[in-house]
């Protein structure tokens, strides 16, 4: 990859906590590099970026709610991107100097998978963030909200 920090080999514990070989075998190899080798997809090539239906979107290694549609905007960026989590215990942040620069990384509070970074670009009306995802790292159940 791109010599990123790999979740595997952290020290932190979650709730959902397997060996690399359980991720491999769950998450195919895209999905696996981003959520357990921090990699990032390639702009607008998730469906999740076009999704618009009402719904929930979870971490694709756990299945843990990370995100509501009613936070999901169209940042013009080319990933899902979100004004804030589901909720306080939904995600997790960390600083992330992983290219030279300061970053805020966000993953999965559940299993510590990456999902992306958040920056303080997003809608000014709302929360002034913006939670650019990573499609891959997420699923979506669509749902009222």
């Amino acid at each position: 990859m791109f010599g990123f920090r790999r979740v595997a080999e952290t020290q932190e514990r979650y709730p959902v906590m397997k060996t690399e070989a359980q991720w491999r075998a769950q998450l195919n190899p895209a999905a696996f590099a981003v959520l357990r080798q921090e990699d990032t997809e390639r702009p607008y090539t998730s469906p999740l970026n076009n999704e618009h239906r009402p719904g929930i979107f979870h971490c694709a290694g756990c299945n843990w709610p990370v995100f509501s549609s009613k936070n999901k905007f169209d940042s013009g960026t080319g990933w899902p991107s979100f004004d804030r989590p589901l909720n306080a215990q939904s995600v997790g942040i960390k600083r992330d100097t992983s290219l030279g620069m300061a970053r805020t990384e966000v993953h999965c509070a559940h299993c510590g998978g990456h999902l992306g970074h958040v920056f303080d670009d997003g809608p000014i009306l709302t929360t002034g963030k913006r939670f650019c995802m990573n499609g891959v790292a997420m699923t979506f159940e669509a749902r009222p909200v």
